[in-house]
C-alpha cells in the first residue's frame, strides 16, 4: 500500500462520511438558522427603538407647546425634524402658533429645513393659526421668513377677521394680503368679520377696499351674514354703508337727473 495514501488533512480525518448532497441541505438548514437569529435580533432592536423614538417626538412635541427653546434646540441639534409632526398630522411649527411659543416659533422659522407652509390635517398653516390667535410677533417672524401671507382657500386674512383681531388684520393688509380672498365657498374676510360682530374690524376692511357687495357661493353678502347671526349693530352699519354707496352713484348724473 502506498503510505501516502494514509495521508489525510485533519478536516478529513473527523469528517463524517456523508454524500455531497446531505453536506448542502446541512449547509442551507445552517445559514437559514443564522438568518433567523439575524432577523429576531432585529425585530429585537426595532421593538426597542420603536418606543424610544415615539418617546423623543412627544418629548419634542410637549417642548414646542411648553415654549421650552432649550429643549427643542437640543432635540434638533441631535438630528429632530423640525417638520416633525404629532400623531394627528399636525406640524410642530403649527402646534408653536397654536399654543402661541413664540420663542420656539423663532427657532423653528430660522431653521433652513423647516416648511413654513405645512399644513395641518385641516388644512391650516402657522400663520393663519396665529392670525386667528392675534399672535402679532408670531406672524411678524414668519413674515420676516418670507412665508405666504396668501394662500389658495381658507387664509391667515380670514382668521384673523374672524375673532376681530385689528392689528393683525391690517399687518396682513400691509403685506399685500389680497383683501377680498374668497375660501373655498366664496366666503371673504368682510363676511367672517360680520359674522363674528367685529364692528372695527369690518370698518378697518371697508376702508381698505373690501367689496362689501360680493356675495358667496349660497348669495350671501356680509351683511347677510351679520343678520344670520344676530349681529344687529354691524348689519345696521353694514346696510347703512352699502345704502350710502348706492345713493352716491346718482350724483354723476347731470342736473341730479336719475
Amino acid at each position: 500500500m502506498n503510505n501516502s495514501s494514509m495521508i489525510s488533512t485533519p478536516s478529513a480525518a473527523c469528517a463524517p462520511n456523508v454524500s455531497p448532497a446531505v453536506s448542502t441541505v446541512r449547509a442551507a438548514r445552517a445559514r437559514a438558522a443564522v438568518r433567523g437569529l439575524v432577523a429576531g435580533a432585529l425585530l429585537a432592536a426595532c421593538a426597542i427603538a420603536q418606543p424610544v423614538l415615539a418617546a423623543s417626538v412627544d418629548s419634542l412635541i410637549k417642548a414646542v407647546k411648553f415654549d421650552d427653546i432649550s429643549a427643542v434646540k437640543k432635540q434638533l441639534a441631535q438630528g429632530a425634524d423640525p417638520n416633525t409632526v404629532d400623531n394627528t398630522g399636525t406640524p410642530i411649527l403649527v402646534i408653536a402658533a397654536r399654543e402661541k411659543s413664540d420663542k420656539v416659533g423663532q427657532l423653528l422659522a430660522d431653521n433652513p429645513k423647516t416648511d413654513l407652509e405645512k399644513l395641518d390635517p385641516a388644512g391650516e398653516n402657522a400663520m393663519m393659526l396665529a392670525a386667528l390667535n392675534g399672535d402679532a410677533t408670531f406672524v411678524n417672524l414668519l413674515i420676516a421668513k418670507d412665508a405666504e401671507v396668501n394662500k389658495k382657500g381658507w387664509t391667515p386674512l380670514h382668521y384673523a377677521a374672524t375673532n376681530g383681531h385689528d392689528d393683525i388684520v391690517k399687518l396682513l393688509i400691509d403685506h399685500s394680503a389680497y383683501i377680498d380672498a374668497g375660501s373655498p365657498n366664496g366666503t371673504t374676510p368682510l363676511m367672517m368679520a360680520a359674522r363674528g360682530g367685529h364692528l372695527s374690524t369690518c370698518k378697518l376692511l371697508l376702508d381698505e377696499g373690501a367689496d362689501l357687495r360680493i356675495k358667496n357661493q349660497i348669495g350671501m353678502t356680509a351683511v347677510d351674514f351679520a343678520r344670520k347671526y344676530s349681529e344687529k349693530d354691524v348689519a345696521e352699519g353694514l346696510q347703512a354703508r352699502l345704502d350710502s354707496m348706492q345713493g352716491a352713484a346718482p350724483q354723476s348724473a347731470p342736473n341730479g337727473a336719475k
